[in-house]
């Protein structure tokens, strides 16, 4: 309403009035309320700027008896009035006297000119922009570049879906993001200059940098971490629904709440956007969590969020999960993927100049990948995945991606009643319980496989079924290697495998990777095939070429070692790392074969 009354007053005056001033307009213009800056539309100043000219033109006519193809008109940014002739690309101000009257009446007007000043800006900043079409994936936010009917990446049918984002969008969300942690700001970004690497590192100790995860359960994630959790960093954690993915970090927020040996007890606020702060206090319950400084925190808006813990001034902030929360302004609603950047970019801002880590729960597409796009994984400093079988008690932790460490450490957990517990003797989780009254087991064997900087002892079991069907199945191992290990056992070894049907599994679920574990392969078939029981303390270590000979493989000394810590007597090795091996006076005896004919006469002989 306020609108159409200035209109038709503006109108008014102009065909009543052809004399009307330019410096009247901006008068009139400049005494609207101040509450409301936004009152007037750009369009509607032009047609009334458009309405100015004509009167403004016909009234030059009449006074010099000529038409000049002269434009004056009001420049809102600019705050001036600019004059533009037929032929001319210079724009020049007005005449003196407008001049001299808009700089006598400035510091009048400077006050009232101030917040329209600022809404000409905002809607000079918002006015349409280009608009940028993109093809992203559903499933795993791959961006192909254009329309396929089957997503290359994740090879899902129909997930590429068209996206589209506006230059203002990108802009606003930036915007945003600033301005939902600027009173988190401790100075203004231009009092910040480079520093050297002596200034940033003088007075601290490297040593005590991090900050330290006590108990079993702490030193496991610290391990992951690369020796604890850093400062200022941002922290992904993903994995499948259900696999204990809120319950460790809940377990690791009151172990920094705690704040044993570091600087004493600290706030840690725990903030999700998928239950109630009633139910996760249930949960802390159920694993007996008591102190007093975990805060829990119910909301899905990044704003309020730093809003509201900054009088808190937590140790570590906790988002479970960074699909679920959404910035203000930002196109799309919680868990788009414009959302989703905008969000962990506004949390990386915010840990990054405050030193405050930041811990994200992110949710995984069906293929095991982090939803949402793939520039998730390149922000943040670490992304660790969680996994375990879905009927098995343990769980595993590894890092895919670490600034700050190590990407080749294993974390091991057994999901219990009251949260996750520490396994000190992983390689227990890897070995069948061997029955008491006997001493071998067919089709069994063991090998060892190093992850990160830890040795896992597991155990490989094979099953040959004569006069079957010609089938294999393969349970953690993979289907090429296995079909390969057989081929070389009936080419290389003379093995008649051809009408037996096979079947290969991996103890507790683990998936094995490395080439360590051929030669135990190729024994636990023959074992099963020759129906002759392998001795419960042979172990077997090496690669298997196509010719059927034994390869070395890297750290076999640490291998070694692990066997013999665990009891193991005897080690089927490479012939070319016999000679190495007895050189570390181990109480365990090393055996070299080269090939594969030789490891079959020295474990399958008549006793």
């Amino acid at each position: 309403m306020q609108r159409l009354h200035l209109n038709l007053h503006l109108h008014l005056h102009l065909h009543l009035h052809p004399q009307f001033s330019m410096q009247s307009l901006r008068h009139l213009l400049l005494q609207l309320p101040k509450s409301k800056p936004y009152a007037i539309n750009p369009v509607s100043v032009v047609s009334l700027s458009s309405s100015f000219h004509s009167s403004h033109q016909r009234w030059n006519q009449e006074q010099n008896g000529e038409n000049p193809k002269v434009w004056t008109f009001y420049d809102p940014l600019g705050d001036q009035i600019v004059t533009r002739a037929d032929g001319d690309d210079k724009c020049r101000a007005g005449d003196g006297e407008e001049k001299r009257t808009a700089g006598k009446n400035k510091k009048r007007d400077e006050d009232s000119s101030g917040a329209n000043s600022q809404a000409w800006s905002s809607m000079a900043r918002r006015k349409p922009g280009k608009v940028k079409v993109s093809w992203v994936c559903e499933n795993c936010g791959v961006t192909p570049g254009q329309w396929w009917g089957t997503c290359p990446s994740c090879q899902t049918l129909g997930s590429v879906k068209q996206f589209s984002e506006s230059e203002v969008s990108r802009a606003r969300g930036a915007e945003v993001s600033e301005a939902a942690m600027r009173s988190w700001l401790p100075k203004k970004l231009g009092n910040l200059a480079p520093q050297s690497i002596a200034e940033i590192n003088k007075g601290k100790n490297q040593s005590e940098w991090r900050i330290p995860l006590s108990g079993h359960f702490g030193m496991e994630v610290a391990r992951v971490l690369g020796g604890g959790l850093v400062p200022g960093s941002l922290v992904l954690v993903g994995g499948d629904p259900g696999v204990g993915k809120s319950t460790l970090l809940l377990q690791l927020a009151a172990i920094i709440a705690q704040g044993l040996g570091y600087k004493g007890p600290a706030p840690v606020i725990y903030v999700s956007g998928e239950e109630s702060i009633e139910q996760i206090a249930n949960r802390a319950d159920r694993m007996r969590i008591t102190t007093g400084d975990l805060f829990l925190y119910s909301s899905t808006d990044i704003e309020d969020i730093l809003y509201k813990i900054q009088p808190l001034s937590p140790q570590a902030l906790i988002v479970d999960s960074i699909q679920t929360v959404y910035l203000r302004g930002v196109t799309g609603s919680a868990g788009n993927i414009m959302q989703v950047k905008e969000c962990t970019s506004a949390l990386l801002r915010f840990a990054k100049q405050t030193d405050i880590p930041v811990l994200l729960i992110g949710h995984v597409t069906k293929t095991g990948d982090i939803a949402g796009p793939r520039i998730l994984e390149h922000i943040v400093d670490t992304v660790l995945y969680m996994e375990g079988e879905r009927y098995s008690s343990y769980r595993l932790l590894r890092s895919v991606k670490n600034r700050f460490g190590s990407t080749d450490e294993l974390g091991v957990f057994e999901m219990s009643q009251s949260g996750l517990q520490a396994v000190s003797n992983p390689s227990e989780m890897f070995l069948s319980e061997h029955y008491t009254d006997s001493e071998v087991l067919a089709g069994l064997a063991i090998t060892v496989i190093v992850d990160g900087s830890r040795a896992f002892v597991i155990e490989i079991q094979a099953l040959c079924v004569s006069n079957s069907a010609a089938t294999r199945q393969v349970n953690g191992v993979q289907h090429s290697r296995a079909d390969m290990i057989i081929s070389i056992l009936m080419k290389q070894a003379g093995l008649k495998l051809q009408d037996h049907a096979i079947y290969l599994n991996v103890v507790s679920g683990f998936k094995l990777t490395e080439t360590a574990g051929d030669v135990a392969i190729a024994a636990a078939i023959c074992s099963s095939f020759l129906e002759f029981p392998i001795p419960n303390n042979v172990s077997f270590i090496g690669e298997i070429g196509l010719g059927g000979e034994l390869r070395a493989v890297p750290r076999i000394d640490k291998r070694v070692m692990s066997l013999a810590k665990l009891g193991y007597k005897k080690c089927i090795v490479p012939k070319a790392v016999e000679k190495l091996l007895a050189d570390l006076n181990l109480d365990i005896e090393i055996v070299g074969c080269r090939n594969l004919k030789e490891v079959i006469n020295t474990i399958f002989q008549a006793r």
